[in-house]
């Protein structure tokens, strides 16, 4: 029922695969007796997609390679939509992947990636982006044996590991792009829409501790929620201009979808409780350049978080993206046709 409104959160426009330079390669990378943050340890599988090859300098490094992260609910195949990887990975395009290796996981939790509806439910470990991250991390490092990131892009949740990857790991790449942010605790609004989907999944009479037997009717609030959230008014006006059109976009875009398994659901929200790069802001070393748009409902630019935080980021520049009949709310992170622009400049300015 509510994938398409997760998408708001994660790709925006996935209509088919992108016809990439190099064809996409995927994989599995099982990482042994992985700590979580609770403490406790399990051997997880990182499920991956990269394009293009690695490519190392005299000294050993590698100076090719390029991460993005997905947002709540996403996997690292949805990049290859037209209307990111079509813009992007092509021959002649931003992130030929003739040139770079582009790495697309499906984060814990996610995808093919170890999660809860595995057969653990609720008794998966809680994890948190930390444990994201450190995740990602390790895939990279021992499972692909890249040293080093040319850059980090992430759009919405895989924007918010890149805060975290620019503090945790701050010499091991050129360039960081968070894509619908803030390097804050979430708070306000947006905790509150995390824990209205977490209650209404977990309070729903058939819940059962996370083994129920039929679909949740919690999963209605859930969905109207990230709705909400995640869609751009203009837009949605534009495409439904009358009550009858309005009425008949809801049915097919909110209604008639199939839903994730709610176990993952309230795992992908609550793995953002202590999500809160602020302390450590001073630490990122490499070049930030994050990028909002005026009619996200997620990170809305009336709170002016990125205003005040991005001047303790040493390297950092923000842009707010204006509203135009091209954006998207919450989804502009993943339309590149609106952004590239601005990665063409940063990944000008980071050249080594």
């Amino acid at each position: 029922m509510i994938r398409t409104v997760l998408l708001l959160f994660a790709v925006f426009g996935i209509l088919q695969a992108a016809d990439p330079a190099a064809p996409p390669v995927e994989g599995d990378f099982l990482e042994k007796d992985f700590k979580f943050s609770t403490g406790e340890t399990l051997s997880i599988n990182i499920h991956y997609t990269t394009l293009g090859k690695p490519v190392k300098n005299a000294q050993g490094q590698t100076t090719n390679a390029v991460w993005i992260g997905h947002g709540t609910g996403g996997t690292g195949r949805s990049f290859l939509s037209p209307a990111f990887g079509g813009n992007l990975f092509g021959a002649g395009q931003l992130l030929d992947t003739s040139k770079y290796f582009v790495i697309l996981a499906d984060g814990l939790g996610h995808g093919k990636s170890s999660k809860p509806s595995d057969g653990l439910k609720q008794k998966f470990p809680k994890y948190t982006y930390d444990d994201m991250v450190r995740a990602q991390y390790r895939l990279v490092t021992e499972g692909l044996g890249v040293n080093h990131l040319r850059l980090v892009l992430g759009t919405s949740m895989g924007a918010m590991h890149a805060w975290m990857w620019g503090y945790m790991y701050p010499d091991f790449m050129d360039a960081l792009m968070p894509l619908a942010s803030a390097p804050v605790e979430i708070a306000g609004r947006n905790r509150m829409m995390r824990e209205m989907i977490i209650q209404a999944l977990r309070t729903d009479p058939d819940f059962n501790d996370g083994n129920y037997t039929k679909p949740l009717h919690g999963m209605i609030a859930a969905e109207y929620s990230l709705f909400m959230m995640g869609s751009s008014p203009l837009q949605l006006l534009k495409q439904a201009p009358t009550r009858a059109e309005a009425d008949k976009l809801f049915q097919t875009r909110v209604v008639n979808v199939k839903a994730p398994d709610p176990n993952d659901m309230i795992y992908y929200f609550d793995a953002s409780r202590e999500y809160n790069p602020a302390p450590h802001l001073e630490k990122i070393k490499a070049p930030l350049l994050a990028i909002n748009s005026a009619d996200d409902q997620v990170n809305p630019p009336e709170l002016g978080i990125l205003e005040r935080e991005i001047k303790r980021v040493k390297n950092g520049r923000y842009i707010l993206l204006p509203i135009t009949d091209e954006t998207r709310g919450h989804g502009t992170h993943s339309l590149p046709a609106i952004w590239g622009r601005y990665l063409a400049e940063f990944l000008a300015q980071t050249a080594k």
